[in-house]
């Protein structure tokens, strides 16, 4: 799984950013980084930051990437502004996902068993705290934020052919800003 590069706009100021000038050479480098993979899957959030950061490696791989809801940004709550939407998501990492409520685990069990499901090696781009939701689904681990994952971090999962999933490798961390 890869967190997308750097977003053009913070998380309270536009619903759907794409990648700002530092985000595109972050995708490329991913990319070049991953090219001898060869896995020829590649999955994307719906998200332009993420589509952007798969497009230089799919164009390597002269695939195109499959678009899954499933691995999508954590929604904020209903009722939440967008100018307030920061202040929420800084108090939810501070958490678990048991404190946020039954939607929530929802979500970190869906795109955890999507992650399960998935039947041949893939790459899949994404998003910060859904990365975390499947390390934590992985380890059994509640907690919202389990590494600080930087833009463009890669981090590894292997699938046993009973679908259980092991933490391989994490992604590089970084003290990621969210904006």
């Amino acid at each position: 799984m890869v967190r997308h590069g750097r977003a053009s706009a913070g998380w309270d100021t536009a619903l759907d950013p794409g990648l700002d000038e530092l985000g595109h050479a972050q995708a490329r480098e991913a990319a070049v980084e991953m090219q001898s993979l060869q896995l020829g899957n590649i999955i994307t959030s719906p998200l332009l930051r993420c589509q952007q950061t798969a497009a230089p490696l799919a164009q390597m791989w002269k695939v195109a990437p499959k678009v899954c809801a499933e691995v999508s940004e954590i929604p904020s709550p209903k009722g939440v502004e967008m100018s307030d939407r920061i202040v929420w998501l800084r108090q939810a990492m501070q958490g678990t996902w048991s404190e946020l409520g039954s939607d929530y685990v929802a979500y970190r069990d869906c795109i955890t068993e999507f992650a399960r499901a998935i039947q041949n090696d893939a790459v899949i781009f994404s998003h910060f705290i859904a990365i975390n939701a499947v390390i934590g689904g992985v380890l059994g681990d509640d907690r919202l934020v389990i590494r600080s994952l930087d833009n463009c971090s890669i981090t590894i999962f292997e699938r046993d052919t009973t679908g259980k999933l092991s933490l391989m490798q994490g992604g590089h961390e970084a003290d990621t800003l969210i904006r």
